[in-house]
């Protein structure tokens, strides 16, 4: 009797041409609503200089020292400066990739808690709008490196945009800073699943590199980047329950429209197919040893008092018939 299994269907395996548009989506409404979220800048001045004033009552304002070195030696500072500009766009990328290709089993969560946490620090440019150290007045002690060595870059004096495309990005999204929740997304995946111990290594000190880098460079401060790190956390939690809620939303739209519903495999080996005689297994045909015609030859030759002829292949020593063989037969 057979007993309907009772087994989940498994979802289907992520496609790079429903992925590509998805990722695509996500960051044209992420750049989209930075520049909506732009704000007051007198506001956004003000919180700001609050942070700067916190920072000092609890004396970790580690932005002052580092920028002061990374002005004195262009040697630190302009590399800083594109790292600043260049790596988030190459390495987050790199990392969903690498987990796209290689650990398919972690990817799905692993892109819902990047767009998660990303929406969420949409959330806080638009509810805190926040000036960067290198936005203000001199007579704080700030010296935008960016606009110091933008004769060495693509960037100009706004931002770390292109040169003429400033006013394309928002330079009051300071709070919470992505640079470095997108950089620990990377190292955090590239350490629990990289078994190359360079690449392990890598992922420890890219979101620290990246910590010094974007207070050195003056475009954040030391509670932007531990908000980025929180909203990371954030997303992190949530990236389970918003996929059960995908899920179901992906499951009512399939029901609605049933002929756009992907189909699963069967995880039945056979998938239906029934066997036949002489298969084992459906397209596994039997040898001609093993199959029914064959026994009945030798049944009957035995009732007959012949001794089978001697397999030229079998082992020496092998005699007509076996050791259990009657005494009369052998």
């Amino acid at each position: 009797m057979q007993h309907a299994s009772t087994a989940p269907v498994p979802r289907p395996r992520p496609r790079w041409w429903t992925e590509l548009p998805l990722l695509a989506l996500v960051y044209a409404a992420y750049s989209a609503g930075r520049l909506v979220a732009r704000g007051d800048v007198s506001t956004a001045v003000d919180h700001g200089l609050s942070i700067l004033r916190l920072e000092k009552a609890l004396h970790i304002n580690a932005e002052h020292p580092l920028n002061r070195l990374f002005t004195a030696h262009p040697s630190i500072g302009i590399p800083s400066d594109f790292a600043y500009a260049s790596l988030h766009y190459l390495v987050t990328p790199a990392v969903l990739i690498w987990l796209f290709r290689r650990r398919q089993e972690v990817y799905r969560r692993a892109r819902t808690w990047l767009m998660t946490s990303t929406m969420f620090g949409l959330i806080g440019f638009t509810l805190l709008p926040t000036c960067p150290p290198r936005l203000l007045e001199a007579q704080y002690g700030f010296v935008d490196t960016m606009a110091q060595y933008s004769s060495y870059g693509w960037w100009g004096t706004e931002a770390s945009a292109p040169r003429g495309m400033g006013g394309m990005t928002n330079q009051y999204a300071a709070m919470p800073s992505l640079h470095v929740g997108w950089a620990l997304w990377c190292g955090i995946l590239l350490w629990r699943h990289s078994k190359n111990p360079y690449i392990r290594a890598a992922g420890i000190a890219y979101p620290l590199i990246t910590t010094f880098v974007v207070m050195g460079t003056a475009n954040h401060y030391l509670l932007d980047a531990v908000a980025g790190a929180a909203v990371m956390g954030v997303g992190a939690l949530l990236a389970r329950p918003v996929m059960r809620l995908a899920d179901r939303i992906g499951d009512r739209v399939q029901a609605r429209f049933p002929r756009f519903a992907p189909v699963a495999k069967s995880p039945i080996v056979s998938a239906g197919c029934k066997t036949s005689a002489g298969e084992r297994i459906p397209g596994q045909r039997t040898t001609s040893a093993d199959s029914p015609d064959a026994a009945a030859s030798a049944d009957a030759g035995a009732s007959a008092g012949r001794v089978p002829r001697a397999d030229p292949g079998a082992p020496a020593g092998a005699g007509a018939a076996g050791d259990d063989a009657p005494a009369a037969a052998r």
